[in-house]
Parts: structure tokens; sequence; C-alpha cells
């Protein structure tokens, strides 16, 4: 059974959180949903981000996620794949130096990688994206070209894959970053 590590905390965007987890368990991975500084057991808070017609999403209280494995046990080496949610958590997710130790391991050794909406706020902070195209939330696009990364404006439900790393603006996109994850952590669906 493959393994994905997954990264979140609190007020990480609810669908961004909840949908992708339960969608890689239900094809069958063990996904490890973890937060620093939080055990298995620990819930953390989520938001829900909506667009409603203004400037920029709107936000409202989610729900409680339970993390179902500790921080402090991950050792990157036993994962396939890892997955980063977006919302707000990824701003102070990326000061945290293991969390950036986390991602350059992916990179580093080529396994695949997919981040949706503010979870590319990470990928920026590893200094991982120098060279790379991939997208994200628009707001974040500044930061992508600032860390050396090529942005790809594309539509809220679309999807960008640059070899291991899967990219997309918002949860809207879920089953093209979903399916194109899958594709790259070789899994085959049938129908």
């Amino acid at each position: 059974m493959k393994k994905v590590l997954f990264l979140t905390g609190d007020y990480t965007e609810d669908y961004e959180t909840m949908v992708p987890f339960q969608m890689l368990e239900m094809v069958g991975y063990e996904v490890h949903t973890v937060c620093p500084d939080k055990k298995k057991g620990d819930s953390i808070k989520t938001a829900i981000h909506d667009f409603e017609g203004d400037q920029t999403y709107s936000e409202k209280p989610g729900h409680n996620f339970v993390l179902n494995y500790s921080f402090d046990k991950v050792n990157v080496e036993d994962y396939d794949g890892l997955v980063i949610a977006g919302g707000r958590a990824p701003e102070y997710l990326r000061l945290n130096k293991k969390v950036l130790e986390f991602v350059q391991y992916f990179f580093k050794v080529n396994k695949p990688v997919a981040a949706i909406c503010h979870g590319i706020q990470i990928l920026t902070a590893a200094d991982v994206v120098k060279g790379r195209k991939l997208t994200a939330y628009p707001a974040v696009g500044p930061e992508v070209t600032l860390a050396g990364g090529e942005f790809q404006s594309i539509p809220a439900d679309g999807v960008y894959v640059d070899g291991n790393l899967v990219t997309s603006p918002a949860w809207p996109a879920h089953p093209s970053f979903i399916r194109e994850f899958l594709k790259i952590m070789g899994a085959t669906i049938k129908i």
C-alpha cells in the first residue's frame, strides 16, 4: 500500500483538506495527516473559502478535522507522495523548518508532490520552485515569480503538471487535481 504525507494546519481550507484526504483514502492509499506541534488525535480548525463575487474569497468557519498521525513521528523516506492543503495554514506552516525540510526531501528525490491554492506558499518558502512551471491561488502568483518559478494563470478548476509537481488554484479543481496526482503516483483507474 502506498503512503501519502498530507500537510495541513489550523485554518486550512476545509475542502482542500477533507476532500483530497477522503479521495486518496478511497483509492486505497494510507494517508497521514499531520500538523507541526500536533499529534495523532488532535484536531485542527478549518475554514470554508468561497467565491461569491467579492474581490477575494469569503471565509466562514469550517469543520474540526482530526489528525491521524503525529508530526514528530514522520519519517519522510516512508512516503510515496506529498499533498499540501491551502487556506491560511500555509502562512504559518512555511515558518516551520521541519516542514520545509520535508518538502525539500520530496523534490530532492523526485517523488510526487501536489499543492493547492495557498499551499504553494510552502513550496516557495522551501525554495523548490526555481525553473518550475506551476499555478496557485492568483494572490500567490507574485511569490511564485519572486521564488524563480513560472506562474501559470489558469481557471480555478484547472490543474498544472510539471514533472513530479501537480498544482491547482483552488478547490473547484479537485477532480482534475487528484486525477493528475494519482497519475504521477502510478495509479490506474478503470471504469
